[in-house]
């Protein structure tokens, strides 16, 4: 989880404009945690906390309402929705966020059911369910192989 937050940081100031050279300070003053860092750790929260995933995004994401970069449109008014009633979307927040269940579950089988869930507040469209589990499993064969 730290290095995912630790890449966040670094690459925040890219986020927008692209460098295309390796020769870059690791860390300036443009840098910041991003919308990727909040939805780590709320994620995190969830799982070791046993939160419903949906509740603590919301909670994070409300008690930091303006990162680096801002939320995705989509998720935004997810966030900003009264019901938070699940959205399809495919795009990659649901693997940018899921870091955390790739090393806190042992058993294969229930880490891909809690990467699925963690999507599936605001990435419920197969393919955000596939993202969250192909990064969760990346880590968790990094981990246990």
């Amino acid at each position: 989880m730290l290095g995912a937050i630790i890449g966040d940081i670094v690459g925040s100031r890219f986020e927008f404009d692209n460098v295309a050279t390796p020769g870059f300070e690791l860390f300036s003053p443009d840098c910041s945690y991003t919308d990727d860092t909040i939805c780590t750790i709320a994620i995190a929260d969830a799982a070791m906390n046993h939160r419903e995933y949906k509740d603590a995004l919301v909670d994070w994401c409300s008690r930091y309402p303006n990162p680096m970069g801002g939320y995705g449109g989509r998720f935004l008014k997810w966030l900003q929705s009264a019901d938070h009633l699940p959205q399809a979307s495919y795009g990659n927040g649901s693997a940018m966020r899921v870091s955390p269940i790739g090393w806190l579950y042992d058993d294969y089988h229930e880490m891909q059911d809690e990467a699925m869930k963690t999507a599936l507040p605001s990435h419920c469209h197969r393919e955000g369910i596939r993202g969250a589990q192909c990064v969760a499993t990346l880590i968790y064969w990094l981990r246990t192989v």
